[in-house]
């Protein structure tokens, strides 16, 4: 059983480089869902031929509008475009209340108004095992401070095991999300300044061997490390990057 994974935006907050902001698509036989979704998602679902309506799950790492803003806008393309399939949102505490207050922000009005499809909020419980319809995610705490807690996460479907970072500085944590996995997706804002609540190209390299996952792919990556790109030697992600486990 094969899983297909595609970076429809491996940016950062600041459209660095031109990318989108962060949202990775998978797809199983059984499901598709989201790693985050960034303000930019769905235009990066267009742009790469991911069909809103079909997405059942969104796994939220952490309350940053660069990883959740862009669920407002899906859920207004699904109203629109007259999406029947139920949207099931997982992230932190607290995931609800921070997408309801964004799209009254953003859209007065939108988050009482009655569609033909449910939106359903559930909050992951922290190093347990949260199952979602042929899905599962165990979240791990990081460090990056977000208004709620930011979570790294390991998934598990379709018979493969992906770990993702979400945003963080260096935590013993990535080790046990990242350790025998298939592919562990790390952010990697900078080349090799030691800043907080960020990851560095140096330390992953360092630490490598520690993670022992099978597969290392980096994203989120700021101006600072952009520019150094012909000299890393670990594999990165692009907008419409497509992996096959």
């Amino acid at each position: 059983m094969s899983v297909e994974i595609q970076f429809l935006g491996s940016g950062d907050a600041f459209g660095s480089g031109g990318r989108l902001q962060a949202c990775i698509h998978v797809q199983t036989a059984e499901t598709q869902f989201l790693l985050d979704c960034g303000a930019s998602a769905v235009i990066g679902m267009k742009r790469f031929g991911v069909d809103p309506s079909r997405i059942d799950w969104i796994l939220i790492s952490h309350l940053h509008g660069d990883h959740f803003a862009g669920i407002p806008f899906l859920i207004l393309d699904g109203q629109f475009s007259r999406r029947t399939r139920p949207l099931r949102i997982a992230g932190p505490p607290g995931v609800a209340k921070r997408v309801r207050e964004a799209m009254e922000v953003l859209f007065p009005g939108s988050s009482g108004v009655q569609r033909k499809f449910a939106v359903d909020f559930t909050e992951m419980k922290e190093g347990a095992v949260n199952s979602f319809d042929g899905l599962s995610a165990i979240p791990y705490p990081v460090v990056h401070p977000s208004g709620s807690t930011s979570y790294a996460l390991r998934v598990s479907c379709g018979g493969k095991e992906i770990g993702y970072s979400g945003d963080t500085e260096w935590t013993e944590n990535l080790i046990p999300v990242a350790r025998g996995t298939d592919l562990f997706i790390s952010e990697c804002y900078i080349f090799d300044k030691k800043i907080n609540y960020h990851l560095s190209y140096q330390t992953l390299r360092e630490q490598k061997e520690t993670l022992g996952c099978r597969r290392l792919i980096l994203t989120h990556m700021g101006d600072g490390m952009l520019k150094h790109l012909e000299s890393v030697d670990l594999e990165w992600a692009e907008d419409g990057k497509k992996i096959v486990l």
